[in-house]
């Protein structure tokens, strides 16, 4: 699923943006639904943490594009040259 995002065009940098966009979200969702629902406080709270947990996700995502970033390609390209034989030796004599 990593290699699919990277392929999509997704970097690690985004998913942290998007996590810290969500902390922001959740507290605006959170004063939203207070102030402008006649809803009770507990619906607030329910909305505000709702939005709050996409943040870890988001992050845990950045973390392991971040990973793929930067080691991703390096292990692919050392199993291509595994793969290959070896390279035939002088003969000697």
């Amino acid at each position: 699923m990593i290699t699919l995002l990277r392929r999509v065009g997704i970097s690690s940098s985004m998913m942290y943006t998007a996590g810290i966009a969500s902390i922001g979200l959740s507290v605006a969702s959170w004063f939203a639904s207070k102030n402008l629902e006649a809803a009770s406080l507990a619906r607030a709270d329910r909305w505000g943490i709702f939005v709050g947990q996409w943040a870890p996700t988001f992050f845990a995502l950045g973390c392991a594009l971040r990973l793929e970033e930067q080691w991703g390609e390096t292990t692919r390209a050392d199993a291509r040259m595994m793969e290959q034989p070896a390279p035939e030796t002088m003969p000697v004599g």
